[in-house]
């Protein structure tokens, strides 16, 4: 029996012009190039849901509607999720 492959969704969320948000996708950008591939990207300020739900804690990354990080990048908790960071820095 062949099965499907899981789908999973990577969100991240942000905010034009926030510096941590910038700094977040950097760091996630160099050191899991494969994640930062996937995301989809979730500007607070466009959906009053998003707003409500992650306002104050962009920026966030969100795995299957799972908070994995806001505000700063936890490598720990990343790779937990995504496995190691093949370019760690």
């Amino acid at each position: 029996m062949n099965s499907a492959p899981v789908s999973r969704e990577f969100l991240f969320y942000y905010r034009n012009g926030c510096h941590l948000c910038e700094e977040m996708a950097a760091v996630l950008q160099l050191q899991w190039p494969g994640l930062f591939a996937q995301l989809q990207w979730r500007d607070v300020d466009t959906d009053p849901l998003w707003q409500a739900h992650y306002g104050e804690l962009i920026p966030a990354l969100v795995l299957d509607q799972e908070l994995v990080c806001f505000h700063v990048v936890e490598p720990e908790r990343i790779n937990a999720c995504f496995g190691d960071a093949p370019n760690p820095v």
